[in-house]
């Protein structure tokens, strides 16, 4: 492709998503297509010529998009948001143009300084201890997601208790945790059993008194508590563990404290949200997901180390092809060192292009804006008599029920999400089965709220008026 075919060929995909973008809120949320039925329309073998760029592009509205389930649809209320942006989009692009491989600083500096500078911008914007920032003993770095961030927390908390076996080590978190601490466990070599789950309280948060009684009766049983995992936000209701009991926890034990604020952490952008990060100075790491709730397309994880001498003592290896003369020197960072691949790509540059074009105050508004409709939403709920909360939401996640039982929420979860117009996820609390509505999507305004709220009720009218 010639940089004339280029220009041409990407002013044609620009427009294309550009379009895209514009009429996401018209297409069903959640894909209809059927197992199999993209495979189908795809050739079983490649093209032995190059095809006209025109009939690829015709082939992602043919088949790529009636397979897609649209993240970016701002009736899109399920899971947790995969939002992008305008900027995020173009800083992708950007980057993969400049095709930058930053394993080492040497690979491309201002891949790796660029990173480290918005990084620190990051904990001045979230308002997180200083002892992240890069100019003292820890610092920050951009992995694929928070469960890489946990995976090498682990790995670096494993490190630090002495590197010996780690099928004698425990890991702990509540019972709401995220699975990907279990996975962490498996991955570093724990035994299937290691991770503790501990019960939590009236909101569905850790309760610090027993994961205090759940570690003693593992160090009076010989095991070596390794890691702690407080959850800011957790997937199932957006719980808040109290980070300040469990880090008195984790100090009286000598236990490594790593908070997984995947989703709420960028509520840190509003000073009166940031209550939720009470207790994290006394953390060891830290992370969160621009990709989620920052308006920075996947993927995109912020990862801090209060230190970051044991996650390097962890991850290092420097065979004699890697070697050059900045690392030797010491003087630069390395961040093939923070993080389990060897490759990165310059994932800060997304992230940067974000923070510029929206500014504090601009992130300030979408995040204030989103919890402010979150609480409409469970004030409507509230209002209802139909209807219950499952549990009082702290920030843009609301979780409700129908009065009429589980087996009635469910069916009008289905109904709602079939007509196309939106779509919620479900989880179970107490053992009752949960709409979840997550409140965050990029586009999502309040007509779009409504609209949910409308569609749940009459889904609900349809299902009780069935035979």
């Amino acid at each position: 492709m010639t940089a004339d075919e280029f220009r041409r060929h990407g002013r044609t995909v620009v427009d294309w998503i550009a379009d895209y973008m514009q009429r996401v809120e018209e297409l069903p949320v959640l894909s209809r297509s059927q197992p199999g039925e993209v495979q189908a329309a795809l050739p079983s073998a490649p093209p032995d010529e190059g095809e006209p760029f025109d009939r690829i592009l015709a082939d992602l509205d043919e088949v790529v998009v009636p397979g897609l389930t649209h993240w970016q649809s701002p009736n899109f209320f399920g899971y947790f948001p995969a939002n992008t942006s305008g900027p995020s989009i173009l800083g992708e692009l950007v980057s993969a143009g400049l095709g930058v491989q930053g394993m080492l600083w040497s690979t491309s500096p201002a891949c790796t300084e660029l990173e480290t500078r918005v990084l620190d911008w990051v904990v001045d914007l979230l308002g997180l201890p200083e002892r992240f920032r890069s100019d003292g003993p820890g610092g920050g770095v951009i992995q694929d997601s928070a469960s890489s961030a946990t995976l090498c927390a682990l790995l670096a908390a494993r490190h630090r208790t002495g590197g010996g076996d780690a099928r004698q080590m425990t890991v702990y978190a509540s019972e709401q945790a995220h699975s990907s601490v279990e996975k962490a466990a498996r991955i570093a070599g724990f035994a299937y059993d290691a991770v503790r789950f501990v019960q939590t309280d009236a909101a569905f948060a850790m309760d610090p008194r027993a994961l205090n009684d759940t570690v003693a009766a593992d160090v009076r049983d010989g095991f070596t508590p390794c890691m702690v995992t407080a959850t800011v936000g957790t997937t199932g209701s957006n719980a808040i563990d109290p980070v300040g009991e469990i880090a008195r926890v984790c100090r009286d034990h000598e236990t490594w404290l790593h908070v997984d604020a995947a989703m709420s952490g960028t509520a840190g952008v509003c000073p009166e949200f940031r209550w939720l990060h009470n207790g994290v100075e006394a953390a060891d790491s830290y992370c969160f997901n621009p990709h989620k709730w920052m308006f920075t397309n996947f993927d995109c994880d912020c990862f801090y180390v209060a230190d970051r001498e044991p996650l390097v003592a962890a991850l290092s290896i420097l065979p004699e092809y890697l070697r050059n003369n900045a690392t030797v020197s010491g003087e630069v960072v390395d961040y093939r060192d923070w993080q389990v691949p060897l490759g990165r790509r310059f994932r800060a540059l997304k992230l940067w292009f974000v923070i510029r074009h929206y500014g504090v105050e601009g992130l300030r508004r979408h995040v204030r804006r989103h919890v402010e409709l979150a609480q409409q939403f469970a004030q409507w709920v509230q209002d209802d008599p139909d209807w219950e909360l499952a549990v009082d939401p702290p920030l843009n996640l609301v979780c409700l029920r129908h009065r009429a039982g589980d087996a009635v929420t469910e069916a009008v979860l289905q109904r709602a999400n079939a007509t196309g117009r939106m779509f919620v996820t479900h989880t179970r609390l107490d053992g009752r089965y949960v709409i979840r509505v997550s409140i965050g999507q990029t586009h999502t305004e309040q007509r779009h709220v409504e609209q949910a709220w409308c569609l749940l009720r009459d889904s609900a009218a349809a299902v009780l008026a069935e035979p």
